[in-house]
């Protein structure tokens, strides 16, 4: 093995077992998580001591658009990446032997590129490390297997199964629904295994071909990268049976949408032990943390619910929640504390959307649980029974939620100003860019009836 082998994990080596490396790919994740980078020969990665991007990719568009700057003039500087040898892992499904390794993005001076979502899920988990605590996560995924569609402009539908019928709907944790697209969730498996990223279950959701996948808790960084990455294996599983996997939060008019249920727990690094709990009591910081979420999570749903189809998740009547409030083992509001020991006692944050960038999303919602410990944030009555009614707090679409975050000097604080800036510009881009477009809707009852 040559030195660079040497820093793999172990189940990047284990995928090489002795065999030559042909590609690698030095990726990094840009505003909407796509990754973006570069693949060069294996003999080339490991000769070359620096690699570059420019630093117009975090004001891309999710159509490709640019946009404008607000932070100088729009001439394109490199940056300078840095593999993250500890992210290695396997692309299972290339035909020759291919790695994937994230890599950090600094500046020229060396300094972390505050707009990189790496670096902002960096920064607010820093923020943490300061107050002499871990911040500890553990992700839940939602997403649909639909069947190929290649004209955007028809409507999507629901896989084929292996007997011969379109994936039902309302079948939530039904084994035989699962079963229908098994050869998918095989392959899911199988490179999961490969790329060397524990599954803690998979189960079927109420969406027709809608599929939940849950991870281990453990560190919020690595756990986003195994997301970035699962996102990636999933589609190439899918591909594989003539279908798609989407990531989108409401691909199906009349379905649920998908959500990223995110569930929070902070150990203190002197005890190693939940700051949430006291014995079998809960603290007064696991009360500050929810009242964090409840305060600042308004001004963070731009970051949860990112594109405009995000927002058509939050309807009364489809399983997301509409607010945040909060209560102990009720899903019907935003934030639920689930039945659990003391020593798991966490917060579960159920307003994410699966179409977020999961760097962006996890590090916004610790943030909103970070301003609740420094500022000792009470929260408001717990709801112990069904919540129906929607929270005028919660922005219902993208420009508001914008003007929201905007408007928000500490969570822009915890995520950096540049960052916000420039997160800002891009979002703004695209909202502008959706208004352009006139819906089948809108030509089916307004064309011959206004």
């Amino acid at each position: 093995m040559s030195d660079w082998t040497q820093k793999l994990p172990q189940a990047a080596r284990d995928y090489i077992d002795g065999r030559r490396v042909d590609e690698v790919e030095c990726i990094v994740s840009d505003i909407a998580g796509v990754a973006r980078g570069k693949a060069m020969p294996a003999s080339k990665f490991a000769k070359q001591k620096s690699f570059f991007l420019p630093n117009s990719i975090f004001l891309q568009t999710i159509t490709g658009e640019w946009a404008d700057n607000p932070l100088g003039d729009f001439t394109e500087p490199d940056m300078t990446l840095v593999p993250d040898f500890a992210t290695a892992t396997a692309a299972p499904w290339t035909q020759d032997p291919t790695l994937q390794v994230i890599h950090d993005v600094v500046d020229a001076d060396g300094f972390p590129v505050p707009t990189a979502p790496r670096n902002v899920l960096k920064r607010v988990v820093s923020l943490f490390e300061a107050e002499g605590l871990t911040p500890v996560v553990a992700p839940e995924m939602e997403f649909f297997l639909v069947a190929r569609n290649i004209d955007p402009n028809l409507p999507v539908e629901p896989p084929m199964g292996r007997s011969g019928r379109r994936a039902a709907a309302k079948q939530a944790y039904s084994l035989s629904a699962v079963d229908e697209y098994g050869r998918v969730i095989d392959d899911i498996y199988d490179f999961a295994e490969a790329q060397g990223f524990e599954i803690d279950g998979i189960l079927q959701e109420g969406g027709s071909g809608q599929i939940e996948i849950n991870l281990a808790h453990g560190d919020p960084i690595r756990l986003a990268d195994e997301i970035f990455f699962f996102k990636r294996l999933i589609r190439e599983a899918a591909l594989r049976h003539d279908c798609y996997a989407t990531f989108m939060a409401k691909p199906i008019e009349g379905e649920p949408g998908s959500a990223m249920h995110i569930h929070h727990s902070v150990v203190s690094k002197e005890t190693g032990k939940n700051i949430f709990s006291d014995g079998r009591k809960e603290t007064p910081q696991f009360l500050h943390f929810i009242g964090g979420m409840q305060k600042y999570l308004p001004a963070a749903i731009a970051l949860l619910a990112p594109y405009v189809n995000s927002y058509r998740r939050y309807v009364p009547g489809f399983a997301a929640p509409i607010n945040v409030e909060w209560g102990r083992d009720n899903r019907t509001t935003g934030l639920r504390v689930p039945v659990s020991p003391p020593s798991a006692r966490r917060v579960e944050n159920r307003l994410a959307g699966m179409d977020c960038n999961p760097y962006l999303g996890i590090a916004a919602s610790l943030a909103c649980g970070y301003l609740g410990l420094k500022e000792r944030i009470e929260p408001r009555e717990e709801r112990s029974i069904e919540f129906t009614a929607s929270d005028d707090d919660i922005p219902l679409n993208l420009g508001d939620a914008l003007d929201l975050l905007a408007d928000c000097p500490p969570l822009r604080e915890v995520l950096s100003e540049q960052f916000c800036q420039v997160y800002e510009s891009v979002k703004r881009n695209e909202f502008k860019e959706f208004l352009q477009v006139i819906s089948p809707w809108e030509r089916e009852h307004l064309l011959l009836n206004v």
